[in-house]
């Protein structure tokens, strides 16, 4: 197990490499910073004082080659827009993020698996077509249309929730989140929803497709021939050989429900990381940007590490060390 987590995180190293070598390619293509930054009307000689100032003067390869420097010591450069760390001002959005994130998939949980397991015990019902039926539409309908329907109708028609915004944090654990308090709840339901749909769908399709093959498999029906009673051959010995694929996938979907917060944050005005990272690349802030890849992509490797490690709990016959030489 030691040898696979260190291995791991020497993998780690090369994605962070790879990934900032394209980042910074890609922004150099895009634009100047400097002519956002600078009033239209100022004249070159300010534009280069700016330039000089935020170290854009210099060739690409040195700017990389110093940014690589810096990171090793914990700094990935500081905002052309906001005039600190990267890293801080990414850290200050990040609690909003993962609170959305975390509640968007507690939703899809609590309301997938329960209904992915009756479409796969009852295929039949007409409950269950119907439940696959919504899933279909979950799967096919636009997240940012979605979106601005649930503001038109819980927040416009009914007037039952806020529309945009987040509620005032409270701290917890030494972080300042808001879903603790019913404020703040109302402020990141429809948000929540909104990510939550598509989640909400996969894992009802995935849970009923694991029923459906293992609900015939002998271990079930020896199960059913010793006497057991229906909640304990579902609860116990279902539902937990159906729970190694599920893990897996909404472990890596809790990863891109936090990477991929951008459309729901910025319909909603959620004062998130996604929302930070479209106005970083609208501003042309190269260190913001950078930085919010640079940690999305070690988020993403600790989900997965933590999703394997969970593997190898449920299903002992899983050896990671021997199963990566």
């Amino acid at each position: 197990m030691l040898v696979y987590v260190l291995r791991r995180l020497s993998q780690t190293f090369v994605v962070l490499v790879i990934t900032s070598v394209l980042v910074f390619a890609g922004l150099f293509v895009v634009g100047d910073p400097v002519e956002i930054l600078v009033h239209p009307e100022a004249d070159q000689i300010e534009k280069d004082r700016t330039r000089a100032a935020l170290g854009l003067d210099r060739p690409p390869w040195e700017q990389y080659f110093l940014f690589l420097k810096n990171a090793a010591r914990g700094d990935l450069g500081k905002s052309f827009v906001y005039g600190r760390s990267a890293i801080d001002v990414i850290l200050e959005r990040m609690p909003a993020t993962l609170e959305l994130a975390a509640l968007a998939m507690v939703i899809s949980i609590v309301i997938a698996i329960p209904l992915g397991l009756y479409a796969g015990l009852r295929p039949e019902s007409r409950l269950a077509r119907m439940i696959m039926a919504v899933s279909i539409l979950g799967f096919s309908l636009p997240t940012f249309w979605v979106g601005l329907l649930l503001i038109m109708v819980f927040a416009v028609q009914l007037g039952w929730l806020p529309s945009t915004g987040r509620g005032e944090p409270v701290d917890v654990l030494g972080m300042p989140l808001t879903i603790f308090s019913w404020e703040g709840l109302t402020y990141a339901l429809l948000p929540a929803l909104n990510l939550a749909l598509f989640k909400l769908s996969l894992i009802v399709r995935l849970t009923r497709a694991q029923v459906r093959e293992n609900i015939l498999l002998d271990y079930i029906k020896f199960a059913r021939a010793k006497g057991l009673s229906q909640s304990r051959v579902l609860g116990v010995h279902l539902l937990k050989n159906i729970m190694i694929p599920l893990v897996t996938v909404i472990g890596l979907e809790l990863g891109s429900v936090i990477a991929f917060a951008i459309v729901t944050e910025s319909i909603f005005a959620w004062p998130g990381m996604g929302k930070l990272v479209i106005d970083s690349i609208f501003q042309l802030d190269r260190p913001v940007v950078v930085a919010y890849l640079l940690i999305t992509v070690c988020m993403f490797i600790f989900i997965n590490l933590v999703v394997d490690l969970l593997y190898s709990v449920l299903d002992p016959r899983v050896r990671l060390s021997a199963a990566h030489d």
